[in-house]
């Protein structure tokens, strides 16, 4: 035993209190430099391969519905702490949807960041071309024209 904790191999001792840290932890793996979505993509990849996943997509679903209720609940407390770390639980459970859905989360994301910016883009220039800027328009106007933009699109 003391020899597989000299070497780094992972050991776990189950105490009274709970368990011990593990001398080495496979999500050690895991780049602090990257992103907190690549990060949580790589956490639950890592997980899943060592047997701790959901058997199919449902476990997944029910457990954003899950986070979605907990987000709902904090809002409603007004509990800032709480919030937080339910938007963090939701982007979570995100990444994890995506991983398994075999898409990386920052693409999904990045993809969505360059549809919002030319929607908006396109909301810009439709108010430029009348004449106007954002501060004249309000929220009715500039919302028909993020629609317009869609169906340009397609």
């Amino acid at each position: 035993m003391k020899k597989k904790e000299k070497s780094g191999k992972a050991t776990r001792h189950l105490g009274r209190k709970g368990p011990e840290k593990v001398a080495r932890s496979i999500l050690e793996g895991v780049r602090k430099d990257s992103s907190s979505l690549s990060q949580a993509y790589q956490l639950t990849r890592i997980a899943s391969r060592a047997g701790f996943d959901w058997p199919n997509i449902e476990g997944v679903l029910k457990k954003l519905d899950e986070e979605m209720r907990e987000f709902r609940e904090a809002l409603a407390l007004q509990d800032r702490k709480k919030i937080l770390e339910e938007i963090g639980d939701l982007f979570f459970v995100l990444a994890n949807v995506s991983r398994f859905l075999h898409f990386h989360p920052e693409e999904a994301l990045k993809k969505t960041l360059d549809k919002f910016v030319s929607r908006f883009h396109y909301i810009e220039a439709s108010l430029h071309q009348e004449g106007k800027s954002l501060r004249q328009s309000d929220l009715v106007e500039m919302d028909r024209l993020w629609e317009e933009s869609k169906k340009e699109k397609r």
